[in-house]
């Protein structure tokens, strides 16, 4: 059972993420068929590439039991982290260099790395009661998914930073406030903002959309995100192996229990 669907839908191509037990939470086997998924979806020519999560959330980030369940050594550990993360980063890069427009219906709450999944779209629509927030300094865990390497360009660097020292949580409205998301609304909504987005693409050129995006992200552009990726995936790897981290983990996951 692959834990990302695909739909086709108006001419777009939807990517579910759909582990909602565990509130899409991230492995590297939902990793693996996320970018599955977009090369196939790559290949399909569509108008636009979408991604939503199945169940309350769109992703929690990283799955806290899966670093525990190796957490037998810090072999096991870092290597399992450098499978996550890693894997996680080229998920992002894949969507950066996507060939058509790339948005996002924001479902609920988007915390940890998986924030760069969204921070590589385009255009997102965000329900209503969802948040972003990192929680990396309430584990222990150094930011992956562009915490550092996306998000200051978004907003200013100054709000990043504040946002990640204080572990601020940013509502779906101060998200389209600060141009993390270009709508909001009610969660059966989501899929009509987004219908209509890829119906005001439909009436343009999509070799201008293609171009237009091309640009944007071109290689050059895309290699810089990737060493400041790798960056967080070295020191992400740096802190993974420290005790005091281990003990984050189990107590952070004590708390939410």
């Amino acid at each position: 059972m692959s834990f990302v669907e695909t739909e086709c839908r108006n001419g777009a191509i939807w990517l579910w993420l759909s582990r909602p037990d565990r509130h899409n939470a991230l492995i590297p086997a939902l990793i693996f068929d996320l970018r599955t998924a977009i090369a196939e979806a790559a290949d399909k020519d569509p108008v636009a590439l979408v991604l939503s999560g199945r169940g309350s959330s769109f992703s929690t980030g990283g799955d806290l039991g899966g670093f525990l369940d190796h957490a037998r050594s810090q072999i096991e550990l870092r290597a399992y982290a450098d499978l996550l993360v890693g894997g996680l980063h080229d998920a992002i890069l894949d969507l950066l260099a996507f060939p058509a427009p790339v948005m996002a219906a924001v479902n609920g709450p988007v915390t940890g790395g998986s924030t760069g999944l969204m921070l590589a779209t385009d255009l997102v629509a965000i329900a209503e009661t969802a948040f972003i927030q990192p929680y990396y300094s309430q584990v222990g865990f150094g930011p992956d998914g562009g915490w550092t390497a996306l998000l200051p360009d978004r907003i200013g660097t100054s709000r990043a930073l504040a946002i990640q020292y204080r572990n601020t949580r940013i509502s779906a409205g101060e998200a389209v406030e600060l141009g993390l998301a270009a709508a909001l609304g009610p969660v059966p909504d989501l899929p009509a903002t987004i219908d209509s987005w890829v119906e005001d693409l439909g009436k343009g050129y999509a070799q201008t959309h293609q171009v237009t995006r091309q640009n944007v992200w071109d290689v050059s552009r895309r290699e810089e995100v990737r060493r400041r990726l790798d960056q967080e995936k070295t020191r992400f790897l740096d802190l993974i192996g420290r005790q005091g981290t281990l003990e984050g983990m189990k107590d952070f996951t004590r708390k939410r229990a």
